[in-house]
């Protein structure tokens, strides 16, 4: 898989949270090996309810600021 911020290469990582609110405390997803990008089931549920802000923030990422 390759990651949609910077194209590198994405790996499956087990993640620990303390502070999770869902109740869960450790979770499977990927990480982008060069730019450090988590993608998980929740993120990815949350940028489908909202693809208007992902549009947004790759902009912002692009232009520099």
């Amino acid at each position: 898989m390759k990651c949609h911020r910077c194209g590198g290469v994405m790996v499956s990582d087990f993640f620990q949270d303390l502070e999770d609110d869902t109740g869960h405390l450790c979770f499977y997803g990927m990480r982008c090996i060069p730019c450090g990008e988590v993608l998980d089931p929740v993120i990815l549920a949350n940028r489908q309810k909202r693809p208007h802000h992902q549009a947004r923030n790759r902009k912002l990422m692009t232009s520099g600021r």
